[in-house]
C-alpha cells in the first residue's frame, strides 16, 4: 500500500515540476540575498551575539522541499522526508540534512518565502475578484482545555459548520483561480473587520464578490472610496435592492473560491491536529499556499468582456 502511494505521488510530481519550483525559488533567493547584502547596515539587531550555525542546504532547497510536501498523498511530514526526499530525491538534493535539523531550521526561510509568494507566486487583480474565509481548527472541541501548543493564540470561533477552536484564513482570488492576497487571524475575528481588509484591499480594484457574511454599509463605503465595489447577496429579512444581471451571475460563480478552500484542505492539508510548534504551523500554511500556486489545474471561470458589457448596459 505504501509503494502504491509513493508511485502515485511520484507520478504527480514530475522532474519538470520539481525543476520549475526550484528554479523559481532559487532565482528569487539569489536576488533576495543580494539585496540583503547591499542593505546590511539597515538591518535591525539587539546588540547581542547570537549563535548562527550554518547549514549546507540553501534556502531555495528548503523552500522547494516544503512546497513539494503539499502536493498530495503524504499526511505526515516525517514520513514524507524519510521515504520520499531521502530516497527518491537524493540526487536532486545531495546535501540533505537530518530530519531533526531540517525541522529546526525551516522557520529561518519564513521571510524570503513570504516575499516569494507575494512577488512571484500570487496572481494579479483582473477587476473581478472573490473574497472568502475558511476555518482552520487546531484540535477537536473536546480537547480545547487540554490543548497547549496554541494556548492564548488560537481562539474560539463560529462558522457555517459550527463552533471550532483555531484560526481563520481570509484570502482573495481572481477569475483565473489565482490567489491575490491573504490574511491570517484568530478564530473569533469578524470577516468584515477592517483589520482584515486593510491587508486584502492593497492589490484590489474593480468588483469584489462576497457572500452574505460580508454585508456591511461601513465596509462597502470604505472599499468604494478606495475604488473597490463590493457586491454581496441579501438576507431574507432585508429589503430587496436592484442588482445588475451580470452581478447576479458572478455571485453564482463564487464556487470558484469554495473550490480553492476545498483543495487547500483536502490536497494541501492545511487543517490538521498534529502541529507541535507555532512557527512550523505558519510555515506549513504558507508552504501550502505556495504549492497551490504551482498546481497545473486551477478552478477558473470564462469571462466574456463583450457579453459582460452588454449585460451591464441592459441592466
Amino acid at each position: 500500500m505504501i509503494i502504491n502511494k509513493l508511485n502515485k505521488y511520484i507520478s504527480l510530481l514530475t522532474n519538470d515540476k520539481i525543476t520549475e519550483i526550484f528554479c523559481a525559488a532559487d532565482e528569487f533567493c539569489k536576488e533576495y540575498s543580494q539585496v540583503i547584502k547591499e542593505n546590511r547596515t539597515l538591518s535591525i539587531t539587539d546588540g547581542k551575539r547570537h549563535r548562527n550555525r550554518q547549514h549546507e542546504m540553501s534556502d531555495s532547497e528548503i523552500i522547494t522541499i516544503l512546497i513539494l510536501y503539499h502536493f498530495g498523498t503524504f499526511k505526515n511530514f516525517k514520513h514524507y522526508y524519510f521515504h520520499y526526499i531521502k530516497v527518491h530525491l537524493r540526487k536532486e538534493f545531495p546535501k540533505q540534512l537530518s530530519y531533526n535539523r531540517f525541522v529546526a531550521i525551516e522557520c529561518t526561510v519564513f521571510v524570503p518565502m513570504m516575499l516569494f509568494l507575494n512577488m512571484v507566486c500570487f496572481g494579479k487583480c483582473t477587476g473581478i475578484t472573490f473574497v472568502d474565509s475558511t476555518k482552520i481548527s487546531v484540535c477537536h472541541n473536546k480537547r480545547i482545555y487540554n490543548h497547549k501548543v496554541f494556548e492564548d493564540v488560537a481562539q474560539r470561533g463560529k462558522s457555517t459548520m459550527g463552533w471550532f477552536y483555531g484560526f481563520k484564513l481570509h484570502f482573495v482570488c481572481n477569475d483565473k483561480g489565482e490567489i491575490i492576497s491573504f490574511f491570517f487571524s484568530p478564530g473569533n475575528t469578524d470577516d468584515r473587520s477592517m483589520e482584515v481588509f486593510n491587508v486584502l484591499k492593497k492589490k484590489l480594484s474593480g468588483k469584489l464578490y462576497g457572500d452574505k457574511g460580508y454585508i456591511s454599509a461601513s465596509l462597502f463605503e470604505t472599499l468604494f472610496n478606495d475604488g473597490i465595489y463590493l457586491v454581496t447577496g441579501i438576507k431574507r429579512n432585508m429589503k430587496n435592492r436592484l442588482m445588475s444581471l451580470y452581478d447576479r451571475i458572478m455571485l453564482r460563480k463564487r464556487s470558484i473560491i469554495e473550490t480553492i478552500n476545498d483543495e487547500l484542505k483536502n490536497i494541501c492539508d492545511i487543517e490538521h491536529a498534529r502541529h507541535r510548534s507555532i512557527q512550523n504551523f505558519f510555515m506549513n500554511l504558507i508552504a501550502a499556499l505556495g504549492a497551490y500556486c504551482f498546481f497545473d489545474k486551477k478552478p477558473a471561470i470564462e469571462v466574456d468582456i463583450e457579453l459582460s458589457n452588454q449585460l451591464e448596459l441592459f441592466c
